[in-house]
């Protein structure tokens, strides 16, 4: 990778190449309707600390907004036919490992939330199913019920992909295309006429841009900040555990979501469990501490008391990553400023960045490229419900 980018001006200039900013450049890079400059501007081109490096890599269906179904329904068919699209012979066919996310309700209010997700989750073509008690425990005879009313099952493209080979595929392809990543730093946005007209990078060396688009993750805010733009969006630490047992289970684990708010899943041969922290601060971009008190006070009382074989583990492995956390209403925030038309926003996914990439990157090439979005309108999404303080409400947030 550059220090240095080869040319003073570019179309589109991308700050932040991880799994956002990279799908953005190769969607834009493979439209034979853009002929534009792309500059990736990337700070750590190691991507050690991003969240495309710390993600759990699954997709689900089952959210409670239609705009978030339907993003992941286009993910899955992304994942299936990722070869073809890559129109690479060298490209890996992406498996997805179909375990499925299982939500568990232990109240009424909770089941109904349930019911009437799935009634339009099913609308828009996902395989949904609540299942009783009962059912839960035929179909998973591992699992300790008690107190639970019903659950929420979807075992049609719900479970683990390769998030990491997209990834590094979206790069090789993107600059394949013609996309230059460049690593350096961006420490000023300039802003003339109602428009971004170039950025500033840490050598001193400024770059004229068409349009920029900001996928900086947890710096997002400071990007925005740059251009005199705010963005409701903190680092929020999140904690991942894997760990092998001394029973077998029998079957695949599906991602569990326990009423704990800790949540479960097969693993390969092992198993990983995840949670926030019960108090959930903002945290520094470089605050990536372990609290080792979680696993014995939360996650391994909350999986046990699930799945009693689960009484007898071994970790062997975890780690800390950071959700880009919109606190307006953990949703992403995509398109532009509306007082600032080249400023794209592509930020706040909370948790769900690996599996929306593909949609949220093919919409932003097409708003830059034909001024509007074409396969998914991605305005539900958009910076104006920031800017009126209107929450868009996903009631099936991890």
């Amino acid at each position: 990778m550059n220090a240095a980018p080869t040319h003073s001006s570019y179309d589109v200039v991308i700050i932040g190449g991880a799994m956002m900013g990279s799908s953005c450049a190769w969607w834009l890079s493979r439209n034979p309707d853009f002929t534009g400059r792309i500059l990736v501007i990337e700070r750590d081109p190691s991507y050690e600390f991003a969240a495309t490096s710390h993600t759990n890599s699954c997709i689900r269906q089952q959210f409670g907004s239609e705009i978030n179904i339907r993003i992941s329904r286009f993910g899955a068919e992304f994942i299936h036919n990722f070869r073809a699209l890559m129109d690479d012979p060298d490209a890996p066919e992406i498996h997805l490992h179909p375990f499925g996310y299982l939500y568990l309700a232990d109240t009424p209010e909770f089941a109904q939330v349930l019911r009437d997700n799935a009634v339009l989750q099913n609308r828009l073509g996902a395989a949904t199913r609540i299942l009783s008690r009962d059912e839960i425990a035929a179909q998973w005879p591992f699992y300790d019920l008690d107190g639970i009313l019903c659950g929420s099952h979807n075992p049609v493209d719900e479970g683990y992909f390769d998030g990491g080979t997209i990834f590094d595929w979206f790069r090789r392809k993107a600059r394949h295309n013609g996309a230059e990543y460049i690593h350096a730093e961006v420490t000023g946005i300039t802003r003339a006429g109602g428009k971004v007209a170039s950025v500033t990078l840490a050598s001193g060396q400024t770059i004229a841009c068409g349009t920029l688009i900001n996928a900086s993750g947890t710096r997002a805010p400071l990007t925005a900040a740059m251009a005199g733009l705010t963005l409701p969006i903190e680092a929020r630490r999140r904690y991942t555990f894997i760990f092998q047992t001394a029973e077998p289970l029998g079957s695949d684990l599906p991602l569990t979501i326990d009423p704990s708010g800790v949540h479960m899943r097969t693993d390969g041969k092992y198993f990983m469990a995840g949670c926030p922290p019960d108090i959930d601060p903002a945290v520094a971009l470089d605050d990536f501490a372990m609290d080792h008190n979680i696993w014995e006070a939360k996650v391994w009382p909350a999986i046990a008391t699930r799945v009693p074989a689960f009484e007898r583990v071994k970790v062997i492995n975890s780690w800390v990553g950071h959700y880009d956390y919109n606190t307006l209403d953990q949703n992403a925030i995509v398109g532009p400023h509306p007082d600032l038309p080249n400023f794209l926003f592509c930020n706040g996914f909370s948790g769900h960045g690996l599996q929306q990439s593909p949609a949220v990157g093919r919409a932003l090439s097409e708003l830059v490229t034909y001024g509007a979005y074409r396969s998914l309108d991605l305005a539900p999404l958009g910076y104006e419900r920031v800017a009126a303080g209107r929450p868009l409400i996903e009631r099936a947030v991890i």
